[in-house]
């Protein structure tokens, strides 16, 4: 037996006018995952534990089946252990956005988090630099993906004992708050003078180097200390992998003790390497027996308002992942989970709390099916697993692993 769980990341909406009132979901070509629905077990998930944010982070620790309650310390570790970072217990972790704000001032704007999705070598380049501008300062930063990068500050989760003013400033992730003025989030910074400093002097660094890119400002978030998870295969039972481009994931398979598979070409857009992420599933099962295929296109179109684009997105997520497995898997014992982490809808640019589709399938199941694979479709079926991190337990179950 073997499983493989599908996440096509934020792909849950809300009806969309310019979609004639319809989510992107139910607009887009899906007949694999609309073929399972019609034959499997379709219901909700509540991916987001009751008064914790909806980012991503918390959404695919749970659906891996860690309760983020009791695991979760911030995005940034994650993504700091996808990179193997070696950190201390003392250490405090940010994620460090590479961003484009109107003006790095009061009356600034948060423009675009991504600084139009900065080409990763001239990312590089950037982190580099800021790495020079941090002389002196008690922070290290690392390179990662695109516009996704870390900041280190030595010693900062505390101060003689309690918990530093670094460790728990809410300072509000720049995804959720594009076109949206920056001010209180720089009232915070402020009130850090080991952060303000750095931030300043990157921006007046941005200002004046011809980088060829939109960067203008970074942005620590999501901070916290070093994360540690239970091995997945003493957990569940099964040698596990997680593919995926983004280093969140990646993070959270490490801290897992799972495989972590690099596919050359996925970017984590709508134009990522879908083959080479389904070639890199298929490898893995023949001496492993669960894969984790995370695609994050759907998310970012979504973080857009491209409507449009999102569709397009969970079109090719249907016909070149979800399709090419199911063909390739016919006839072998294979449970497959499709679901979202969570809802990105195009209304709101950011993520929401909305309880998320799943889909499970596996040949000679036990239906609770739907005509066709939509928010509102599995809404209907009346399942709901209450727990986003008991959706694997409920699946493994549900589909006769443990029978």
């Amino acid at each position: 037996m073997k499983c493989i769980f599908l996440l096509a990341d934020g792909m849950g909406d809300w009806p969309v006018e310019s979609l004639g009132g319809k989510t992107p979901l139910e607009a887009a070509h899906t007949p694999h995952m609309d073929a399972m629905a019609a034959s499997g077990v379709v219901g909700l998930c509540r991916s987001i534990p009751q008064g914790m944010p909806p980012g991503s982070d918390v959404a695919n620790m749970s659906l891996l089946g860690f309760d983020p309650a009791r695991y979760h310390t911030g995005r940034g570790p994650i993504e700091a252990a996808a990179m193997g970072l070696v950190t201390w217990p003392d250490d405090l972790i940010f994620r460090l956005n590479l961003v484009t704000v109107s003006e790095f001032s009061d009356a600034g704007v948060m423009r675009d988090y991504s600084a139009g999705h900065i080409d990763t070598d001239i990312a590089h380049r950037i982190v580099a630099g800021l790495s020079r501008t941090c002389a002196g300062i008690d922070m290290s930063v690392y390179p990662g993906v695109q516009y996704r990068h870390i900041l280190v500050l030595k010693a900062g989760a505390e101060t003689r004992g309690v918990k530093s003013f670094e460790a728990s400033m809410a300072v509000r992730p720049p995804h959720d708050i594009t076109d949206k003025p920056i001010a209180e989030d720089l009232a915070l910074f402020r009130k850090s003078p080991i952060l303000w400093e750095f931030m300043t002097k990157a921006a007046t660094v941005l200002a004046v180097t011809n980088h060829g890119s939109r960067a203008n400002a970074v942005w620590p978030w999501g901070q916290g200390g070093t994360l540690s998870l239970p091995p997945f295969e003493e957990k569940y039972g099964l040698r596990g992998a997680v593919v995926s481009a983004v280093d969140l994931v990646k993070g959270l398979g490490r801290a897992a003790g799972m495989e972590v598979v690099d596919v050359p070409g996925a970017t984590g857009l709508l134009d990522t390497n879908y083959a080479g992420k389904v070639a890199a599933a298929l490898d893995f099962l023949t001496r492993g027996d669960f894969v984790f295929l995370h695609v994050e296109a759907p998310d970012e179109c979504g973080h857009g308002g491209q409507a449009a684009d999102k569709v397009e997105a969970v079109t090719r997520f249907d016909r070149l992942v979800v399709g090419p497995l199911r063909e390739a898997l016919a006839g072998t014992d294979t449970i497959f989970l499709t679901a979202c982490d969570h809802f990105t809808p195009i209304a709101v640019k950011t993520h929401t709390t909305d309880p998320v589709p799943f889909v499970l399938w596996r040949e000679g199941l036990s239906p609770q099916p739907a005509p066709a694979f939509t928010e509102a479709l599995a809404a209907g079926t009346g399942l709901v697993v209450e727990q986003g991190f008991d959706l694997l337990d409920f699946a493994l179950d549900r589909a006769g692993r443990r029978a």
